[in-house]
């Protein structure tokens, strides 16, 4: 970040107005950008061989690339994360926008869940990208849990809330299961999980399998251990990712390498074996972050960009994530007050609920 800054600072006038007359017709238009089409639009009257000259200086500095034989250039990644640090103008949340986003809140009686849904719908149809929604788990006090078996390598976990939530999740039980040993594993975790979070009882039960490893079968041992690693393990922090808005991601004549692309980022999204580093990159800097092409580890997909927020509670402890992903030639300048207010809103939300 720092190099670009001082590349930025170090170009003249002129370079600059090219290079963000470039970038913005290409986030514009998604196509290369020509010195004939900058000659009309530059501040000063200036030659298109002039031009032609500037660009290809821009192009050596790892600025501008020729993605075909014409003359028209488009950013690199190098670029547009240029561009994004230090000359990108965010403007303010456009009203029709914020009237578009409060209105999917609007006669909410249906929880949290459902109004989650409907802002990710909303924050994909305004951004025409795909929306990402992280959600916390619930955290009230627990009542009740039971386990019921759904076949030889499925089992279900019913959790019943103090405050009357009720929640299934699904994990794998150990070999060899029966009905007995899990009626013994439930009975276990129901003697210490009233008034306890899930955070709580799973501090709780670890110590208590330790001193008490000889009143307990292994079986159900290992029934408790695996239900509760499938609650608080690692990278598993949160219930679930709401993705919405994929058919945005596949109109505009993609081609097939572009479908392959777009494919594999679904892929990614739906083994969300890396979710918890969704999270940790929204909470390494205040507000929205912009993540372009290969920067987002996240992703296999390196032909596209991440516009995320964390979002708080009412104490500003961080609960989750909204984000946007779209080509790299996402409209920035429109999409970072939508995100960050999304944010807000859905902070909101969660403290509102909590």
């Amino acid at each position: 970040m720092s190099d670009n800054s001082q590349l930025l600072s170090e170009m003249n006038a002129r370079s600059r107005e090219v290079f963000r007359r470039v970038v913005e017709g290409y986030i514009e238009t998604g196509e290369p950008v020509g010195s004939r089409t900058l000659t009309r639009t530059m501040n000063e009257k200036v030659s298109a061989a002039t031009i032609r000259n500037v660009m290809q200086d821009l192009e050596y500095m790892g600025l501008l690339d020729s993605p075909h034989v014409s003359a028209g250039r488009v950013p690199t990644q190098s670029g547009l994360r240029m561009f994004v640090d230090g000359l990108l103008e965010v403007g303010n949340l456009d009203q029709q926008d914020q009237r578009k986003i409060d209105e999917t809140l609007g006669g909410n009686d249906r929880g949290v869940g459902d109004a989650l849904d409907r802002l990710g719908s909303a924050l994909s149809g305004l951004t025409h990208g795909a929306s990402l929604v992280l959600t916390p788990k619930h955290e009230a006090p627990i009542k009740h849990i039971e386990f019921v078996s759904l076949g030889p390598d499925r089992a279900l976990v019913v959790l019943v809330f103090a405050d009357g939530h009720v929640e299934n999740r699904v994990f794998t039980p150990p070999m060899g299961q029966t009905p007995s040993s899990m009626r013994e594993a439930a009975n276990f975790l129901n003697a210490f999980a009233e008034g306890r979070t899930l955070g709580e009882l799973a501090t709780v039960i670890e110590r208590e399998i330790k001193s008490r490893k000889q009143e307990l079968n292994t079986l159900a041992q290992a029934m408790v251990e695996q239900g509760l690693a499938e609650w608080v393990g690692e990278g598993d922090q949160h219930e679930r990712l709401i993705v919405r808005g994929r058919a945005n991601l596949l109109g505009g004549g993609s081609d097939e390498e572009d479908l392959e692309r777009i494919r594999t980022l679904f892929d990614d999204l739906e083994r969300k074996r890396d979710i918890a580093e969704f999270l940790e990159l929204a909470e390494e800097g205040e507000g929205v972050r912009i993540f372009i092409g290969s920067e987002n580890k996240l992703f296999s997909l390196s032909g596209s960009s991440l516009v995320v927020s964390p979002y708080m509670n009412a104490d500003r402890k961080i609960m989750g994530a909204v984000g946007v992903i779209g080509p790299t030639r996402l409209n920035y300048g429109r999409i970072v007050p939508i995100v960050d207010y999304t944010a807000q809103l859905v902070g909101r939300l969660i403290s509102d609920q909590g």
